[in-house]
């Protein structure tokens, strides 16, 4: 049936207004905004938190409908200002949540007050912040991380096991205000005291490879019978091998290392290296930035008594 001419002109006018008005509801409809989750990462010199940032972006890729995220580092691991004042931009623009490696387990703190009180949900990777500095500032804040002391009594054990009881060796620690250095030392610890191996000097190479040879160096120049040097991160097991060679001891100074990074690779196959420890660096600000998600939801953590969410740290030998 055909409408009449008045008929088809209402009619069209009635298609039209439906037509606008649904467009205005489309226009004055709410879009829900993602959140917006800032990872802030120690030194990018170091190749660990390069592959934990690569692991981060390629997470956020595969779930952009869910979060977008902003990556930070700094330019050294003991560039504590430099990490606080990313932190207070991160506060200034909003985010709604901070997945953080803190380059200082008690500096932090402060600042990581602040960004709660701004009502910004924060989670702590890599470095565990001060459970007791946390404490005196009535804050609670989870840790999703691997037990760095369990990992390195694995890498220390299995060094034990090819080294005789009286043995002298040497510990290059990390940063030592930042509770994973010390946590480490003390895995290290645990295991040459359990094989009565002599500890003659521990000193830190703040993670970085160049103070790592310095201080190896200088312990195989004071200690002459040291038999292994114990490195609390991989970058100071490089800087280590390359003190040995140096010093003329190449397949006498056993070294070790932590973090299973890709340039420590060549030297676990030929040697060089005899272990390194591996918590998955491209995984750990995923692990860190799915509690974020969650505590968004309101959702809770599968956490321990003391707020820790472990995850896996494994012994690494030949690759």
């Amino acid at each position: 049936m055909t409408l009449p001419l008045t008929g088809r002109l209402l009619a069209g006018a009635v298609l039209t207004a439906l037509g606008a008005l649904l467009s205005f509801a489309q226009a004055v409809e709410p879009t829900v905004e993602k959140p917006r989750v800032a990872l802030v990462m120690k030194s990018l010199a170091n190749e660990f938190f390069l592959t934990m940032e690569d692991g981060a972006k390629a997470y956020q890729k595969a779930h952009a409908g869910d979060f977008d995220l902003l990556s930070n580092g700094i330019k050294d691991e003991s560039d504590t200002s430099s990490q606080i004042r990313i932190v207070e931009q991160m506060i200034v623009s909003q985010v709604d949540a901070l997945v953080i490696a803190p380059a200082d387990s008690k500096a932090l703190v402060p600042v990581i007050k602040k960004a709660m009180e701004a009502g910004i949900a924060v989670v702590n990777i890599d470095n565990r912040l001060d459970p007791a500095v946390l404490k005196s500032k009535n804050l609670s804040v989870p840790f999703v991380g691997p037990d760095n002391r369990k990992g390195a009594r694995l890498v220390g054990d299995y060094l034990a096991a090819r080294l005789s009881a009286g043995d002298q060796v040497g510990i290059i620690e990390g940063i030592s205000t930042t509770t994973n250095a010390q946590q480490r030392t003390a895995g290290f610890k645990d295991a040459m005291d359990a094989a009565q191996i002599t500890i003659v000097s521990v000193q830190s190479g703040h993670w970085e490879i160049d103070k790592g040879r310095s201080v190896a160096l200088a312990m195989l120049n004071e200690y002459p019978d040291i038999k292994a040097l114990l490195a609390g991160n991989d970058s100071m097991a490089l800087g280590a091998v390359s003190a040995v060679r140096a010093a003329g001891k190449a397949g006498k100074v056993q070294v070790v290392g932590y973090d299973n990074i890709n340039a420590i690779k060549p030297m676990l196959g030929d040697g060089r290296v005899l272990a390194s420890a591996d918590q998955f660096a491209a995984r750990q600000a995923v692990f860190g930035i799915e509690a974020a998600l969650r505590m968004l939801k309101g959702e809770a953590l599968e956490a321990d008594a003391e707020n820790v969410i472990q995850t896996p740290v494994e012994l690494v030998t030949v690759p």
